[in-house]
């Protein structure tokens, strides 16, 4: 990966495209730190580390680089873009017109879609940003007498929903003239952000005698093992063998040739995850805004809350079945065997063994389902392993480094690279190419 940096580096045009990018992180990242006037910054920070941090919400912060828990900005980040694609990815599936718009639109249609995704990113940034700023004015961490309705209040709402509309701005920037795709690199950014807070508080933590240098190092161990598991399994595929049959056109043969349909062993992406913790986090939130003191008086009430906490092992196994479920509904989002094996047989080909028609739709059917299941393995094992560290060993925690975070920061990671070693190919760098 490195040596890939060094020789994008030395191309005039690449090195522009990196240092683009830097600022564009810079300047996001200077937005990230900027508070909304009118919040209690330190309450806040108060109020997520005591209240908030087993929530839903407590993994947006993740996502936003804590700025989520400071109120900047750009505390909404990227997460109303991320909605607003996963929604029009569905809608474009259920509803016939957008799926014609992105199967038969064209370059037209793209653009269509895009367009729509950035309108539903605007009206889902107005709705979290107003759902958030009646949050801060429940518990009081808006200024004394400031009044959600009055105009300082709604200038709050709108000044979240023009820093989500920003941070979208950005990453397009980022991805028509930077490297790589700009959401996935502000995301990026966002997570790495925490890092050198994680390695203080462990550093502290051994200082002070509260984490044992062996757990420390058990859960280094773990992170390095993790990321070597992303990035074997981030290339794993399954090949399967399809040949085209000749066709005589005048005097020339065409066809004839031997592929391979490539679908990979984790086809649905960190996905899965996300809508899994998502949902599995959703209880904890409710008991956070109905039940601010994180107590109850009532004793079954009290067990509920006890058992959605992150840290529980119910939490655990319902973030497994999850998983498994959120994964096995993007394959079939993804994948239509019945469509592919009308593909191959209007354009002559076949699986060898197998017939044209239902038989090949079975295969890839049975091949998919397979696949899916050692992908959903592979995620739970990557999300879980982190819960089950902080269980088993003392104060594992302070590291505070999840799965989704290790597989997001490894895959846009590898993702780079990928792209500036496509475009060095495309330039025909002789250094690479030797």
């Amino acid at each position: 990966m490195f040596k890939t940096l060094r020789n994008a580096w030395k191309i005039p045009e690449l090195r522009k495209k990196i240092i683009f990018t830097a600022f564009i992180l810079l300047l996001y990242r200077l937005g990230n730190r900027i508070p909304v006037p009118g919040v209690d910054v330190a309450a806040l920070r108060t109020f997520f580390d005591t209240t908030l941090s087993t929530t839903v919400l407590g993994f947006y912060n993740t996502l936003s680089g804590s700025a989520f828990s400071e109120a900047t900005i750009l505390a909404l980040s990227i997460q109303p873009y991320i909605n607003a694609s996963i929604i029009i990815q569905l809608l474009t599936i259920a509803i016939p017109a957008l799926e014609r718009l992105a199967k038969d639109g064209g370059e037209e249609g793209k653009k269509k879609i895009e367009r729509i995704t950035r309108y539903t990113t605007v009206g889902l940034g107005l709705l979290m940003g107003f759902a958030y700023t009646v949050m801060l004015s429940n518990y009081g961490i808006l200024a004394d007498g400031l009044s959600i309705w009055s105009i300082q209040g709604l200038s709050i709402v709108f000044t979240f929903t023009a820093g989500s509309a920003l941070v979208m701005w950005l990453g397009e920037q980022i991805t028509e003239h930077g490297i790589g795709n700009g959401i996935s690199i502000i995301l990026f950014a966002n997570i790495i952000s925490r890092f050198p807070d994680n390695i203080i508080n462990t550093i502290t933590g051994l200082s002070a005698g509260t984490m044992q240098w062996w757990a420390a190092l058990i859960m280094i161990v773990g992170i390095v093992v993790l990321a070597f598991l992303i990035v074997f399994v981030n290339d794993a595929e399954r090949r399967i063998p399809i040949q085209y049959a000749k066709r005589v056109v005048g005097r020339k043969v065409y066809g004839g040739q031997n592929t391979n349909l490539p679908i990979k062993v984790n086809m649905s992406g960190v996905m899965p995850v996300i809508f899994a913790q998502s949902i599995a986090s959703l209880p904890a939130t409710i008991f956070a805004f109905t039940n601010p003191g994180g107590t109850s008086k009532h004793g079954f009430v009290q067990f509920l809350i006890n058992m959605f906490k992150t840290n529980s092992w119910f939490y655990a196994f319902l973030y497994f079945i999850l998983i498994f479920a959120f994964s096995y509904f993007y394959a079939a989002i993804q994948y239509d065997p019945v469509e592919i094996s009308n593909n191959l047989k209007k354009n002559g080909g076949f699986i060898p063994g197998f017939r044209p028609g239902k038989p090949t739709a079975d295969f890839i059917k049975k091949v998919i389902s397979k696949l899916t299941l050692y992908g959903a393995v592979y995620l739970s094992v990557v999300a879980l392993l982190p819960l089950i560290a902080g269980k088993l060993v003392p104060n594992a925690s302070v590291l505070s480094i999840g799965g989704t975070s290790i597989i997001i920061v490894v895959g846009v990671a590898l993702e780079t690279v990928k792209a500036l070693e496509a475009q060095m190919l495309m330039r025909h760098y002789k250094g690479f190419l030797d």
